[in-house]
């Protein structure tokens, strides 16, 4: 597999890491949960919050993705890019 990489302005990079950072709080708070013992309905409902959050983030990066990188390869004619995009959206349906 070819190293690509994909060159992001700082807005979006600002974004996304202020998302993990707000995910990182998240998961650090349910490690705290479970040291405490709190009830399990209670951390539960905080690891489903955090899985919402990470859809969220690869909804954006999917967009992101296919606005920029997917629309570049078409226009320069590389329709490999297809199989690449099908791929990718089965793998995040069938999350």
């Amino acid at each position: 597999m070819e190293n690509k990489k994909t060159i992001r302005d700082e807005e979006t990079k600002t974004t996304l890491k202020n998302r993990l950072a707000r995910i990182k709080g998240q998961i650090n708070g349910i490690e705290t949960m479970i040291d405490e013992d709190r009830y399990c309905e209670d951390i539960i409902i905080q690891l489903l919050a955090s899985s919402k959050a990470l859809r969220s983030i690869a909804s954006l990066m999917l967009e992101k993705h296919l606005h920029s990188c997917i629309s570049k390869a078409i226009k320069e004619g590389d329709t490999s890019i297809i199989d690449e995009i099908r791929t990718l959206i089965d793998r995040y349906s069938n999350r």
